[in-house]
């Protein structure tokens, strides 16, 4: 069963905008509603939560008023990172966890993303058949048993000492004075409040959402503003979130940032040494640099590259036992805590390498030495499709026998915006610009 609504992370689309409309936004909780309760019992609840965009005011009550109509009772969280929504629907026994949030996107795009009862993401095919649910009537419940909702006040608080208790006993972050950059997102209170609870001196950036300016110049995509702070005040660390706070980049005391792989390879060989990772595997994705294929290799470890989506590493790690996987990106899931990825968690984890040896973040931000990679992306028309073109498979094809035994190439479509994605990995830089010029070129004329 194919899903045409549903893209690698939930729904996503411009707010106002098909699909996210209020009026789809209905549909969709109530056909998520009608999917849980298949059964016919009651007594069924699911948990929605939300980052801090305007538009989550209006598709919060249409989800509400969706899954109630079908007899789900709603917990109402308000803004929590995504990860709460995971942690909370597992800890509160629902049946369906909602996040209403497109991550790191501008204000004006929203998204809505489901997670089932053990706290994980819907699989493609839970997606496909609530999909399809859509095209049909949805049988909706009898008066009597239309659902009822409530807001749960304390649902911040409660992510808050969970993320704590993952924190490694007897260490604290006294002495560290840590930049953390909120994005404007849903971890605006969160994240400054755990860090302060743990010992360090928080410096707040990002924490003061208004509707329209989250990810606006701040967050895991735009370091500077974090950079900046942390060579201002002198800090130790940087710790960047992005919208919905499931991913994190890490930048050292001069500014200079870490991402995703560098993380990963920091925890996978500390984890190894400590006997803790799973099947001696680290789960990466496609995109993740060379670089880490190496750094693993070379301690006797294993990459297992997936395609690209924190879900698809995350399914990954399930079936194959592992406990550590992650993004190029900042999406670092680690299963022995939580269930998607969590840039807070990741971001105390790394702390703790500094509390634990008292090195600097500059040591331990540069776990392996990069292959040169370029990416750029390229937005296509509606309706078009460039990867179709002869033109675009001729320019790839050709371009692959010239990195051939030096690099590797790869294309992909995003699964959250129209955009081709080009994408390229060799030592020499500058065959690596041309090649990537040359494949961007004929996507662009095929746009």
């Amino acid at each position: 069963m194919s899903r045409k609504l549903f893209g690698t992370d939930g729904v996503r689309g411009r707010a106002n905008t098909y699909p996210m409309t209020a009026e789809m936004a209905l549909r969709l909780g109530a056909a998520a509603g009608r999917y849980f309760r298949r059964d016919g019992s009651t007594a069924h609840r699911v948990v929605i939560g939300k980052d801090t965009r305007l538009s989550g005011y209006m598709l919060e009550n249409a989800l509400t008023a969706g899954l109630t109509s079908t007899g789900m009772n709603v917990l109402l969280l308000g803004p929590v990172p995504t990860p709460a929504v995971g942690f909370l629907t597992r800890s509160m026994r629902a049946d369906l966890g909602v996040m209403i949030s497109a991550s790191h996107n501008p204000h004006h795009d929203n998204g809505i993303k489901f997670f089932g009862p053990d706290g994980f993401k819907l699989s493609d095919e839970a997606e496909a058949e609530i999909e399809a649910m859509l095209d049909g009537e949805i049988a909706l419940a009898p008066a009597d048993e239309i659902g009822r909702a409530k807001r749960i006040d304390d649902a911040v608080g409660r992510y808050q000492e969970f993320v704590k208790t993952t924190f490694p006993a007897g260490l604290r972050l006294d002495g560290l004075k840590v930049v953390i950059d909120c994005a404007n997102g849903a971890a605006y209170k969160a994240a400054p409040q755990v860090l302060w609870e743990l010992g360090a001196e928080v410096i707040p950036v990002g924490v003061s959402p208004n509707g329209t300016n989250i990810n606006d110049r701040c967050g895991s995509t735009h370091t500077e503003t974090a950079a900046e702070a942390v060579v201002a005040h002198g800090a130790h660390v940087g710790i960047s979130l992005d919208g919905d706070a499931d991913r994190v980049m890490i930048l050292d005391e001069t500014g200079r940032v870490a991402d995703g792989d560098q993380i990963m390879a920091l925890l996978a060989a500390r984890w190894a040494e400590e006997g803790r990772l799973r099947g001696g595997t680290l789960v990466a994705t496609v995109m993740s640099n060379l670089g880490l294929e190496r750094f693993m290799a070379g301690r006797g470890l294993r990459l297992e590259r997936t395609a690209v989506g924190d879900r698809y590493v995350v399914e990954a790690m399930r079936k194959g036992g592992w406990n550590l996987g992650g993004e190029q990106s900042g999406h670092i899931v680690m299963t022995d805590f939580a269930t998607t990825g969590d840039g807070l968690l990741a971001g105390l984890h790394f702390l703790a390498e500094m509390a634990r040896d008292g090195q600097p973040a500059s040591r331990l931000v540069r776990q392996f030495d990069t292959v040169p990679q370029l990416l750029k992306n390229v937005r296509f028309a509606a309706g078009a499709r460039p990867l179709e073109a002869d033109s675009v498979k001729s320019a790839i094809a050709a371009n692959e026998a010239r990195i051939a035994g030096k690099g590797r190439i790869l294309i992909r479509k995003s699964g959250t915006e129209p955009l081709i994605r080009v994408m390229a990995e060799c030592e020499d830089a500058g065959l690596l610009a041309e090649v990537v010029d040359e494949i961007v070129a004929a996507v662009a004329a095929a746009a």
